[in-house]
């Protein structure tokens, strides 16, 4: 892939560097040429300096043969322009902006935008391991589902997948065992030790919390 990375904080070299030692081919762009030192000596990418949304800097970058535009500065405003500049100007297919204001992401969200907010996952991350410590709603981006870990301890080895899904509110998708990992059929037997990852409905989680008797694992 062709990935153009917009600012080159922590997060924007995180992924630079994520992305270019998996063997992509990526451009940073940023204001600061100082700021390419978060990168290290073996990346092997293009850095620039300048804006995100200066047509003839992004043209310079190779926006034209992009397959990913991502644009992680520290600001909403660079982000969300360099994102639609990107996306309707040079039809990049997939174009993804962080944005720090909840309200302005639902809103960038309903215009058909592909945005990440860090302020709401951190949020959603923190009330999860309030409400309980292996529930996760940050991995699905809505507020009405989430992710759960179960342990299969005696009582449930031997069952089938299918015995404790319930259509609705709770569906196992994933079994971790010591084998590895694997995506379940309905006639699957569970074994002692596994782990169960597992879709619950939001409203749903005391009753699964208390049909499997996990309480809120710390």
């Amino acid at each position: 892939m062709y990935v153009i990375i917009i600012g080159c904080g922590r997060v924007g070299a995180e992924l630079a560097k994520l992305v270019s030692s998996e063997g992509h081919d990526v451009v940073v762009i940023d204001k600061s040429q100082a700021s390419f030192a978060r990168l290290g000596n073996t990346f092997n990418g293009v850095t620039l300096v300048g804006n995100g949304f200066d047509r003839t800097l992004l043209k310079q970058a190779g926006i034209e043969k992009a397959d990913a535009f991502c644009a992680v500065t520290n600001g909403d405003n660079t982000n969300l322009i360099s994102a639609q500049v990107a996306r309707k100007i040079f039809k990049v297919p997939k174009v993804i902006a962080r944005v720090y204001d909840p309200q302005r992401a639902h809103i960038y969200k309903a215009l058909g935008m592909d945005i990440l907010s860090g302020t709401i996952l951190f949020a959603s991350l923190i009330r999860d391991k309030i409400v309980e410590s292996r529930f996760s709603s940050y991995l699905i981006e809505t507020k009405d589902l989430g992710v759960i870990e179960i342990e299969v301890h005696k009582d449930l080895a031997g069952k089938h997948v299918a015995d404790l899904n319930a259509p609705g509110d709770f569906l196992v998708v994933a079994v971790r065992r010591v084998e590895g990992v694997l995506i379940p059929e309905p006639a699957t037997v569970l074994k002692e030790k596994d782990i169960l990852m597992a879709v619950v409905k939001v409203a749903s989680l005391d009753k699964i919390r208390d049909r499997f008797d996990i309480g809120q694992r710390k």
